[in-house]
């Protein structure tokens, strides 16, 4: 999304993400303006997780998740569509 954002001729964005990313596409591309698609969505498990954090459950395959797959199956379809438009 940044790398699209700052790319695009577009100076009008629709985001439907966490608040902290409409924060760094507001920050890294002042002359564009973004809107969020809802009520500010804050995750506070992404607040408390930094990148050491994430290289160490990499290194050391911690902390899996196992998604049901009628829940995969429709979050892989919501993502399809979205990079459809990309």
């Amino acid at each position: 999304m940044i790398r699209f954002a700052g790319e695009s001729r577009a100076k009008t964005f629709l985001i439907a993400t966490e608040e902290g990313l409409i924060h760094r596409l507001k920050k890294e591309n002042p002359e564009k303006a973004f809107y969020s698609a809802g009520p500010a969505r804050i995750c506070r498990n992404m607040k408390m997780t930094g990148l050491e954090d994430v290289v160490q459950s990499l290194l050391r395959n911690q902390f899996q998740i196992d998604v049901p797959e009628p829940v995969a199956a429709k979050a892989r379809r919501a993502l399809e569509s979205m990079l459809a438009y990309a």
